[in-house]
């Protein structure tokens, strides 16, 4: 081997050496900058509309589209998005009533990179009212924050009495997109909310306006069922009601005779409150007739 040979030789070891020395330090630096939280640049809103030099709208499409990139890395790279709220505080800060923002808004807050958390539903339930004030005739922000709040939220709480009232928020708001135009099959979903909340009133309301707004035989049919269904509850609840108002009296007033003979005789007053003017009060205990107590009784 000349002494050509020998210093190729020699400097391709050096060179491999080297490499494989200083491979693994940068390949970790370059892991920690990929790694770090991103730099936010932009000023705050008011300052953002004066350098936008009114072209806010050409800006918030930038802003949209640089916010949805970078939404995309994050998960991709799992890494949190801290600046999330900053970047939508800037759209709706150039242009206040910017749909897109508040129809996607609680996906992107909720469901944010790495993973979202009970003050992430919270966030993102105060930035769907914001438009609901800036937007309150469009119907597709109804439906976003109506299906958020019913479907998507609870999911987050863990307490089941605010569960239910958010749950309950969502279909008025579901019932309030189809009024201006969303759907009519959200108002069925609506349905199935309040009546499980117990709001049967409310349920049956929508349920015709279901039942207005559709000429498909089958789902005609199927509302109709339900519609029955609650006035029979109703009925029944009406029944109930009455037998134990006219359990009570009967076990207070006049245990030993029979239920018929109690129901023929009618209420028992007690003269001591009820005689003279006072008994124009129509106080419960002071009622005279069975429809006094029970109007559903009356002929």
């Amino acid at each position: 081997m000349n002494a050509k040979t020998a210093a190729v030789a020699l400097l391709v070891a050096s060179a491999t050496l080297g490499v494989a020395r200083l491979q693994p330090k940068l390949a970790n630096q370059l892991h920690q900058m990929k790694s770090r939280e991103d730099v936010y640049v932009l000023p705050p809103p008011a300052q953002l509309r004066i350098m936008s030099l009114g072209y806010n709208a050409a800006a918030v499409d930038q802003l949209w589209a640089q916010l949805l990139v970078e939404y995309g890395t994050h998960h991709q790279e799992k890494r949190p998005f801290p600046d999330l709220e900053k970047y939508l505080d800037a759209v709706v800060g150039l242009e206040p009533d910017y749909a897109p923002a508040f129809k996607y808004a609680d996906t992107l807050i909720a469901y944010r990179p790495p993973r979202g958390y009970e003050a992430d539903v919270r966030t993102a339930r105060a930035f769907l009212e914001r438009g609901l004030k800036s937007r309150p005739y469009d119907p597709d922000v109804w439906l976003a924050y109506g299906d958020f709040m019913a479907f998507v939220a609870p999911s987050f709480l863990a307490d089941e009495a605010e569960i239910s009232q958010w749950r309950l928020k969502g279909a008025y708001a579901l019932e309030r997109a189809v009024d201006l135009g969303a759907t009519s099959k959200r108002a069925i979903s609506a349905a199935g909310i309040l009546s499980r909340a117990g709001e049967r009133d409310a349920t049956v309301r929508q349920l015709k306006k279901v039942l207005s707004m559709t000429d498909d035989p089958e789902e005609i049919a199927a509302l109709d069922a339900k519609l029955d269904a609650l006035r029979a509850g109703e009925d029944r609840e009406i029944i109930d009601r009455s037998k134990r108002v006219v359990d009570g009296r009967h076990a207070r007033d006049m245990p030993i005779a029979s239920r018929s003979l109690f129901l023929l005789v009618g209420p028992m007053v007690d003269a001591r409150y009820c005689a003279g003017p006072a008994s124009a009060l129509e106080q419960p205990r002071c009622a005279r007739h069975w429809y006094d107590l029970i109007p559903s009784s009356r002929p």
